[in-house]
C-alpha cells in the first residue's frame, strides 16, 4: 500500500521529476514505492531500517552525501533533531524540502515553526498526520546539529540518542546491581551511548565486552564515551546479532517501544538473543519496567531466574543457563 500521504502529494503537484532524492529517516515499514528507487538516498542511523531498504535494492547512508534535487524527511519524534534534519535537507537541497509526519510526533507545532521562516507550498491532512514542503534555501541555520552534548560524569551524546539529557534512571539501578566480578566475555545488547558498559568494565575479570547498538549516533557517541582495548563496537540489530564466539555474560536495558507505541515483544527479542549468544553457564542481567512480564519469557529460556533489585518503576532480572531449545 502507498504511503498515503506522499501518494497524495505527488498527484497534487509535488515536482520530484529529476535528479537525486535524499530521504531522510524512513521507518522500515514506511512504503515509499510511490519514489523512482534508482534516484533515491535513504538516509538512516537505525540499522534495522538500513538493513530494510538496502535489502530492497535502496541506496542507503548513515548522513546525507552530496546535494540532492528533493528532499523528504520523515519525522523522528525528538525536535532537536527534527529540526537539524530540517536546515541539513535546506541546505543539501535544490528544489523542495518535504516534510512528512504525524500528529502524535508534533508535526502541526513544526508545521508553525517552519511557516515563520520559508513559505509553505501546500499541506496535506491524512492518516493522522500532515505532509508539507516548501523550497530550499537559508533561514534554518540556527537549526543546525549542535556539538555533542556533556552530561553528569563526562558522557558525550547527542540529540535524538536515548537518554540524552542525562543518565537513564534504569539502567543506573542495574549498575550498581551488578556484581563487583563479571568474568570472561561479555556483550551489552542496546548499549546506547555507552554508560551501561563502563560500568561493566569497571567490574573485575572482564576479558572482553561487545558493545552492540542500532543507532549509528549512540555508536558514535559510545566510541568517545569508552576509551578500552576490551570493547569490540557492533553497529547491529541487537535481536539478530550474534557474538563470533559464546558469552560468558550478557547486561542490557532493553527498548520496550517502537515510536510512542509500546511493544513488549522487542523486549522478549533480546532477551531471546542474550540467550542464544550465551554459554551454557552463561549469565543474563537486565532492567525492564516493573509492568512487563518478562518473567514468562526467561523462564522459557534459562534454568534459573529471580528478581535481584528493584524500586516501584523498575526491576533487575537475573537469568542463568541458557536452555537448549534457546539455540
Amino acid at each position: 500500500m502507498s504511503h498515503p500521504r506522499l501518494a497524495l502529494a505527488l498527484e497534487a503537484g509535488l515536482d520530484i521529476a529529476e535528479g537525486r532524492i535524499g530521504v531522510f529517516a524512513p521507518r522500515a515499514d514506511t512504503d515509499i514505492s510511490d519514489l523512482p528507487k534508482a534516484r533515491c538516498q535513504i538516509v538512516t542511523g537505525f540499522k534495522p531500517d538500513y538493513d530494510r531498504f538496502t535489502a530492497q535494492g535502496f541506496d542507503c547512508a548513515t548522513q546525507a552525501e552530496g546535494r540532492y534535487a528533493a528532499s523528504i524527511i520523515f519525522l523522528p519524534r525528538a525536535k532537536q533533531l527534527a529540526r537539524a534534519m530540517i536546515a541539513e535537507a535546506a541546505a543539501l537541497t535544490e528544489g523542495p524540502v518535504v516534510i512528512d509526519g504525524q500528529k502524535t510526533d508534533g508535526v502541526d507545532s513544526l508545521l508553525k515553526e517552519v511557516r515563520k521562516r520559508a513559505e509553505v507550498l501546500s499541506v496535506l491532512s491524512k492518516a493522522h498526520g500532515k505532509l508539507f514542503w516548501f523550497a530550499a534555501g537559508s533561514g534554518f541555520e540556527d537549526w543546525a546539529a549542535s556539538e555533542p552534548s556533556v552530561i553528569e560524569d563526562g558522557f558525550i551524546t547527542r540529540p535524538g540518542v536515548f537518554s540524552a539529557d542525562g543518565i537513564d534512571p534504569a539502567s543506573k539501578l542495574l549498575a550498581s546491581a551488578l556484581p563487583e566480578k563479571l568474568s570472561g566475555h561479555l556483550a551489552d545488547l542496546g548499549a546506547g551511548w555507552g554508560y551501561l558498559s563502563r560500568a561493566v568494565l569497571q567490574r573485575a575479570g572482564v576479558k572482553s565486552l561487545a558493545l552492540v547498538e542500532a543507532d549509528y549516533a549512540a555508536l558514535e557517541c559510545a566510541r568517545a564515551n569508552l576509551d578500552d582495548e576490551r570493547v569490540q563496537f557492533h553497529w547491529a540489530d541487537a535481536t539478530t546479532w550474534r557474538s563470533d564466539r559464546k558469552l560468558d555474560g550478557v547486561v542490557m536495558n532493553p527498548p520496550f517501544h517502537t515510536g510512542r507505541t509500546a511493544e513488549p515483544d522487542l523486549g522478549r527479542a533480546f532477551i531471546a538473543a542474550a540467550a542464544r549468544n550465551l554459554a551454557a553457564h552463561g549469565e543474563l542481567w537486565l532492567v525492564a519496567n516493573r509492568h512487563l512480564a518478562y518473567e514468562t519469557t526467561l523462564a522459557e529460556l534459562f534454568a534459573d531466574v529471580k528478581e535481584v533489585d528493584g524500586d516501584n518503576r523498575f526491576k533487575v532480572l537475573y537469568a542463568r543457563r541458557p536452555s537448549r531449545k534457546s539455540r
